[in-house]
Protein backbone atom coordinates (compact mmCIF):
# COMPACT_ATOMS: atom_id res chain seq x y z
CA UNK A 1 0.00 0.00 0.00
CA UNK A 2 0.68 3.51 -0.83
CA UNK A 3 -0.51 6.30 1.19
CA UNK A 4 -0.20 10.28 0.36
CA UNK A 5 -1.12 12.80 3.07
CA UNK A 6 -1.84 16.68 1.84
CA UNK A 7 -1.22 18.99 4.35
CA UNK A 8 0.05 22.55 5.12
CA UNK A 9 1.91 20.99 8.60
CA UNK A 10 3.82 17.55 7.40
CA UNK A 11 5.70 18.20 11.17
CA UNK A 12 2.44 17.27 12.45
CA UNK A 13 3.03 13.68 10.96
CA UNK A 14 6.19 12.95 10.86
CA UNK A 15 6.75 11.90 14.43
CA UNK A 16 3.49 9.33 13.95
CA UNK A 17 4.86 7.34 10.93
CA UNK A 18 8.32 7.19 12.60
CA UNK A 19 6.94 5.38 15.52
CA UNK A 20 5.68 2.43 17.36
CA UNK A 21 3.68 -0.27 14.93
CA UNK A 22 3.62 2.38 11.91
CA UNK A 23 7.84 2.31 12.16
CA UNK A 24 8.03 -0.66 11.98
CA UNK A 25 5.74 -1.41 9.21
CA UNK A 26 7.18 1.08 6.89
CA UNK A 27 10.69 -0.98 7.43
CA UNK A 28 9.52 -4.63 6.77
CA UNK A 29 8.13 -2.25 3.42
CA UNK A 30 4.33 -2.87 4.25
CA UNK A 31 3.43 0.61 3.22
CA UNK A 32 4.88 3.96 2.28
CA UNK A 33 4.08 7.28 2.24
CA UNK A 34 4.64 10.56 1.04
CA UNK A 35 3.92 14.06 3.00
CA UNK A 36 2.55 16.29 0.22
CA UNK A 37 2.72 20.14 1.45
CA UNK A 38 0.27 21.28 -1.05
CA UNK A 39 0.33 24.78 -0.73
CA UNK A 40 3.67 24.17 -3.01
CA UNK A 41 1.45 23.53 -5.68
CA UNK A 42 -0.44 27.05 -5.73
CA UNK A 43 -0.32 29.15 -8.71
CA UNK A 44 -1.10 32.09 -6.21
CA UNK A 45 2.00 34.42 -6.08
CA UNK A 46 1.72 34.90 -2.68
CA UNK A 47 1.12 31.24 -1.93
CA UNK A 48 -2.03 31.52 -0.98
CA UNK A 49 -4.39 28.48 -0.50
CA UNK A 50 -7.61 29.83 1.00
CA UNK A 51 -9.86 32.61 -0.16
CA UNK A 52 -13.14 34.52 1.43
CA UNK A 53 -16.24 32.46 0.89
CA UNK A 54 -18.76 34.41 -1.49
CA UNK A 55 -21.94 35.73 -0.25
CA UNK A 56 -19.92 36.31 2.91
CA UNK A 57 -19.42 34.42 6.26
CA UNK A 58 -16.81 33.86 8.84
CA UNK A 59 -13.31 32.17 7.98
CA UNK A 60 -11.56 31.28 4.96
CA UNK A 61 -12.13 28.19 2.54
CA UNK A 62 -9.27 26.11 0.96
CA UNK A 63 -9.52 26.88 -3.24
CA UNK A 64 -9.67 24.20 -5.01
CA UNK A 65 -6.80 24.59 -7.44
CA UNK A 66 -3.60 23.60 -5.22
CA UNK A 67 -5.86 20.69 -4.20
CA UNK A 68 -7.03 19.39 -7.57
CA UNK A 69 -2.98 20.23 -8.49
CA UNK A 70 -1.62 18.75 -6.03
CA UNK A 71 -3.89 15.43 -6.39
CA UNK A 72 -3.58 14.94 -9.67
CA UNK A 73 0.67 15.23 -9.51
CA UNK A 74 0.60 12.13 -6.83
CA UNK A 75 -1.79 9.93 -8.95
CA UNK A 76 0.12 10.50 -11.78
CA UNK A 77 3.20 9.75 -9.89
CA UNK A 78 2.03 6.20 -9.22
CA UNK A 79 -0.13 5.58 -11.98
CA UNK A 80 -2.94 4.30 -9.99
CA UNK A 81 -6.98 5.00 -9.16
CA UNK A 82 -6.89 6.09 -5.14
CA UNK A 83 -9.10 6.53 -2.85
CA UNK A 84 -9.35 10.00 -1.84
CA UNK A 85 -10.22 10.23 1.05
CA UNK A 86 -11.43 14.17 2.69
CA UNK A 87 -10.75 14.41 6.08
CA UNK A 88 -14.09 16.20 7.27
CA UNK A 89 -16.75 16.65 10.39
CA UNK A 90 -19.44 16.46 8.05
CA UNK A 91 -18.14 13.06 6.45
CA UNK A 92 -19.40 9.19 7.22
CA UNK A 93 -18.67 8.05 10.80
CA UNK A 94 -15.44 6.47 10.86
CA UNK A 95 -15.48 2.54 11.98
CA UNK A 96 -13.64 -0.60 11.89
CA UNK A 97 -15.40 -1.53 9.09
CA UNK A 98 -14.49 1.04 7.00
CA UNK A 99 -10.96 0.61 8.23
CA UNK A 100 -11.13 -2.79 6.85
CA UNK A 101 -12.11 -1.35 3.84
CA UNK A 102 -9.53 0.53 3.55
CA UNK A 103 -7.22 -1.62 4.03
CA UNK A 104 -7.75 -3.38 0.52
CA UNK A 105 -6.64 -0.53 -1.32
CA UNK A 106 -3.39 0.11 -2.91
CA UNK A 107 -3.41 3.69 -2.83
CA UNK A 108 -4.82 6.23 -0.24
CA UNK A 109 -4.66 9.32 -0.80
CA UNK A 110 -5.48 11.82 2.39
CA UNK A 111 -6.70 15.37 2.43
CA UNK A 112 -5.97 17.65 5.67
CA UNK A 113 -8.16 20.80 6.01
CA UNK A 114 -7.76 24.14 7.99
CA UNK A 115 -9.61 27.17 8.15
CA UNK A 116 -13.44 27.24 7.60
CA UNK A 117 -13.45 24.33 5.32
CA UNK A 118 -13.34 23.45 1.78
CA UNK A 119 -14.39 24.66 -1.89
CA UNK A 120 -17.22 22.37 -2.61
CA UNK A 121 -15.93 21.79 -5.61
CA UNK A 122 -13.50 19.56 -3.91
CA UNK A 123 -15.89 17.64 -2.20
CA UNK A 124 -17.91 16.82 -5.06
CA UNK A 125 -15.42 16.23 -8.26
CA UNK A 126 -12.02 14.95 -6.58
CA UNK A 127 -13.00 12.72 -3.48
CA UNK A 128 -14.37 9.64 -3.25
CA UNK A 129 -14.83 9.46 0.43
CA UNK A 130 -15.48 11.84 3.11
CA UNK A 131 -14.80 10.76 6.54
CA UNK A 132 -15.05 12.09 10.29
CA UNK A 133 -13.52 10.27 13.23
CA UNK A 134 -16.45 11.51 15.44
CA UNK A 135 -18.91 14.27 16.22
CA UNK A 136 -16.71 16.92 17.40
CA UNK A 137 -14.77 19.80 15.15
CA UNK A 138 -10.44 19.38 14.96
CA UNK A 139 -8.27 22.46 14.14
CA UNK A 140 -7.60 20.34 11.10
CA UNK A 141 -7.70 17.13 9.30
CA UNK A 142 -3.91 16.02 10.48
CA UNK A 143 -5.11 14.07 13.47
CA UNK A 144 -7.96 12.19 12.06
CA UNK A 145 -5.82 11.33 9.18
CA UNK A 146 -3.49 9.61 11.50
CA UNK A 147 -6.07 7.51 13.32
CA UNK A 148 -7.31 6.32 10.06
CA UNK A 149 -3.80 5.61 8.90
CA UNK A 150 -3.09 3.84 11.96
CA UNK A 151 -5.74 2.18 11.68
CA UNK A 152 -5.77 0.93 7.95
CA UNK A 153 -1.90 0.13 8.14
CA UNK A 154 -1.91 -2.77 11.49
CA UNK A 155 -4.80 -4.42 9.43
CA UNK A 156 -2.17 -5.13 6.64
CA UNK A 157 -0.65 -8.43 6.41
CA UNK A 158 2.40 -9.05 8.47
CA UNK A 159 2.31 -5.79 10.39
CA UNK A 160 1.16 -7.27 13.97
CA UNK A 161 3.49 -9.78 15.55
CA UNK A 162 0.49 -12.10 16.49
CA UNK A 163 -1.96 -12.71 13.25
CA UNK A 164 -4.71 -13.15 15.84
CA UNK A 165 -4.49 -9.81 17.47
CA UNK A 166 -6.30 -7.73 14.74
CA UNK A 167 -9.54 -10.17 13.77
CA UNK A 168 -10.54 -10.51 17.80
CA UNK A 169 -9.93 -6.31 18.25
CA UNK A 170 -12.69 -4.88 19.73
CA UNK A 171 -15.90 -4.00 16.81
CA UNK A 172 -14.04 -6.13 14.43
CA UNK A 173 -16.47 -9.39 15.49
CA UNK A 174 -19.01 -6.35 15.51
CA UNK A 175 -18.68 -6.49 19.14
CA UNK A 176 -16.24 -5.05 22.20
CA UNK A 177 -13.36 -7.57 22.94
CA UNK A 178 -13.37 -9.36 26.26
CA UNK A 179 -11.86 -8.21 29.14
CA UNK A 180 -7.65 -9.49 29.48
CA UNK A 181 -5.65 -10.39 32.08
CA UNK A 182 -1.74 -11.11 32.81
CA UNK A 183 0.33 -12.62 35.69
CA UNK A 184 0.52 -12.38 38.53
CA UNK A 185 -2.88 -14.38 39.06
CA UNK A 186 -3.51 -12.39 42.15
CA UNK A 187 -2.81 -8.91 43.03
CA UNK A 188 -3.68 -7.22 45.79
CA UNK A 189 -6.25 -9.39 46.49
CA UNK A 190 -7.78 -9.05 42.80
CA UNK A 191 -7.48 -12.73 41.15
CA UNK A 192 -7.50 -13.35 37.47
CA UNK A 193 -10.96 -15.58 36.41
CA UNK A 194 -10.47 -19.29 37.32
CA UNK A 195 -11.71 -20.14 33.96
CA UNK A 196 -8.26 -18.53 32.59
CA UNK A 197 -6.18 -20.07 34.51
CA UNK A 198 -7.91 -23.88 33.53
CA UNK A 199 -6.14 -24.75 30.60
CA UNK A 200 -9.59 -25.71 29.16
CA UNK A 201 -9.44 -24.19 25.55
CA UNK A 202 -12.65 -24.40 24.98
CA UNK A 203 -13.93 -22.97 28.58
CA UNK A 204 -11.66 -20.54 28.10
CA UNK A 205 -13.16 -19.40 24.60
CA UNK A 206 -16.59 -19.56 26.01
CA UNK A 207 -15.76 -17.30 28.99
CA UNK A 208 -14.62 -14.80 26.08
CA UNK A 209 -17.59 -14.55 24.21
CA UNK A 210 -19.56 -14.54 26.93
CA UNK A 211 -17.61 -11.43 28.69
CA UNK A 212 -17.61 -10.25 25.30
CA UNK A 213 -21.71 -10.10 24.34
CA UNK A 214 -21.48 -8.66 28.96
CA UNK A 215 -19.20 -5.64 27.81
CA UNK A 216 -21.04 -5.08 24.58
CA UNK A 217 -24.60 -5.16 26.32
CA UNK A 218 -23.02 -3.04 28.95
CA UNK A 219 -21.32 -0.35 27.03
CA UNK A 220 -22.61 -0.10 23.74
CA UNK A 221 -25.90 -1.84 23.43
CA UNK A 222 -26.36 -0.10 19.91
CA UNK A 223 -24.04 -2.28 18.54
CA UNK A 224 -25.83 -5.75 19.01
CA UNK A 225 -28.95 -4.24 17.04
CA UNK A 226 -26.83 -4.93 13.45
CA UNK A 227 -24.84 -8.06 15.00
CA UNK A 228 -26.20 -11.29 13.74
CA UNK A 229 -26.41 -13.55 17.30
CA UNK A 230 -26.35 -17.11 17.08
CA UNK A 231 -28.88 -19.04 18.85
CA UNK A 232 -25.95 -19.62 21.44
CA UNK A 233 -25.50 -15.74 21.70
CA UNK A 234 -29.29 -14.69 22.22
CA UNK A 235 -29.52 -17.43 25.26
CA UNK A 236 -26.66 -15.54 26.48
CA UNK A 237 -28.35 -12.33 26.44
CA UNK A 238 -31.58 -13.60 28.23
CA UNK A 239 -29.34 -14.94 30.93
CA UNK A 240 -27.74 -11.13 30.65
CA UNK A 241 -30.89 -9.30 30.87
CA UNK A 242 -32.96 -11.57 33.59
CA UNK A 243 -29.58 -11.62 36.25
CA UNK A 244 -29.86 -7.17 35.32
CA UNK A 245 -33.68 -7.31 36.06
CA UNK A 246 -33.11 -9.07 39.16
CA UNK A 247 -30.48 -6.82 40.10
CA UNK A 248 -32.41 -3.83 40.12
Amino acid sequence: MHIDILTLFPEMIEGVFNTSILKKAREKEKFSYNLVNFRDYTENKHKKVDDYPYGGGAGMVLTPQPVFDAVEAVTNETKTKPRVILMCPQGEKYTQKKAEEFAQEEHLVFICGHYEGYDERIREHLVTDEISIGDYVLTGGELGAMVVVDSVVRLLPDVLGNEESAPQDSFSTGLLEHPHYTRPAEFRGMKVPDTLLSGDHAKIEEWRKRESLKRTYERRKELLESHSLSDEEIKILEELRKRKDKNL
